[in-house]
């Protein structure tokens, strides 16, 4: 039987890493419930991979090898091109949510051109460029894989990187016992299934956030009714940074009023820049007032541990505050902003293969991009160390794959 009332679970490894090394540029959290899984041999099913990871916890970014499973016949290779920087490959490389399993290679906004396939594919064809996000497996025969909510299998999906194979459903081949591994590297092994085709002539650098960013946005603005051009609504959206931005885009070119909210004042010409109609300092009240009741959609990007209570209060009634930033310790707010004006609080993840392939193609057919930065495996602690204070320019971050590995 399924359950779906405990949280996302991934199946780690039980040895713990000890630090040992200096401390690095980047800030490192919890060291006592590090792992350590150093790899295994490469087997026979395998091949050998150069990536950019972490070898151990409390170390620098450097060149590693890694195993890659061998194409079977659901199967599709590819090159990697680019790959994002998410904010996620911060809390998850620097151990900062979860159990992290060292060495971890991050990235799961992954874009590259195929090289080879199984002789059962159909979804792709070599040469194809195709994308692949934070999914990386799940059982496929569950109620929410069936309709293509895959990344709330009720099997718990695999993620892309420091993730293990599932023995209970598992399509990825290679060693079971080895972790997976995200993007930074010079190639990836995929079922099919979560494999995207990509238009020609769409810009890979440009693409790769869509994957998860973008999908991270549009889901909740598709679950809400928001991608209905019919319907024209009041959206507000909390955070002016790779997501906020990307958020923004996407809800003023389906023509809605797009409301950025942020702590301070600082962003406001970024916000108008990207299609916000207006800007809320969510720590002035006067400012918080203006929208007060006048939203229906509120799209909550930001990671950190804060008050809820003033997006609440710019909720219209039936208004709906979806909070998509990760965070480990509790909400604050006053239930009675909730019971007085019907207000509801919920949560979204990023979005299935069927809505992200909608994504690409809404996003490819209106020019719609996150604004991105490219940069190379040696600028890697940079902007770790950057990500997690803040994105002040409101970009993505785009590993350069090629350069990367000529370096």
């Amino acid at each position: 039987s399924y359950s779906n009332n405990s949280p996302p679970v991934f199946y780690f490894a039980t040895k713990v890493f000890v630090l040992t090394s200096s401390p690095p540029s980047m800030k490192f959290s919890r060291p006592e419930i590090a792992i350590s899984k150093p790899l295994a041999a490469c087997g026979e099913d395998e091949y050998e991979e150069e990536a950019v990871g972490i070898e151990n916890f409390g170390e620098d970014f450097s060149r590693i090898t890694i195993n890659r499973p061998k194409v079977r016949e659901n199967d599709v290779r590819f090159d990697m091109k680019f790959c994002g920087i998410c904010h996620t490959d911060v809390h998850i490389s620097l151990n900062e949510v979860h159990q992290t399993m060292y060495p971890v290679v991050p990235g799961h906004e992954m874009v590259g051109v195929v090289v080879e396939v199984g002789d059962n594919v159909t979804k792709v064809s070599v040469g194809d460029n195709v994308a692949v996000g934070c999914v990386r497996d799940s059982c496929l025969t569950c109620p929410n894989c069936e309709k293509g909510d895959e990344q709330y299998c009720l099997k718990k999906f695999t993620h892309t990187y420091n993730s293990t194979k599932n023995p209970t459903y598992s399509h990825i081949g290679g060693n079971p016992d080895t972790q997976n591994f995200g993007g930074y590297s010079g190639s990836d092994v995929v079922h099919q299934h979560f494999v995207m085709k990509l238009p020609a002539d769409m810009p890979l650098e440009k693409a790769a956030p869509l994957v998860c960013a973008g999908i991270t946005m549009w889901s909740p603005l598709k679950h809400w009714g928001a991608t209905d051009t019919t319907k024209k609504m009041n959206i507000g959206i909390v955070g002016v940074g790779g997501l906020g931005t990307m958020g923004i885009k996407l809800a003023s070119k389906l023509g809605h009023r797009v409301v950025a909210i942020s702590s301070g004042d600082k962003k406001e010409d970024i916000a108008r820049a990207k299609g916000a109609s207006d800007y809320v300092v969510s720590t002035d009240a006067d400012s918080v007032a203006t929208e007060f009741c006048r939203l229906d959609l509120i799209l909550n990007t930001i990671s950190g541990n804060h008050s809820i209570a003033p997006y609440i209060s710019m909720l219209a009634t039936d208004g709906v505050l979806v909070q998509l930033g990760c965070t480990t310790g509790p909400m604050e707010y006053e239930q009675d902003l909730l019971l007085f004006n019907r207000i509801s609080i919920a949560g979204s993840l990023i979005g299935g293969i069927p809505q992200t392939m909608e994504l690409l193609e809404f996003c490819y057919e209106n020019n719609v991009y996150p604004d991105v930065e490219l940069v190379d495996s040696s600028q890697l602690n940079e902007v770790f160390t950057k990500l997690q204070t803040a994105n002040a320019g409101g970009v993505r971050y785009v590993l350069d794959i090629k350069k990367s590995m000529e370096l």
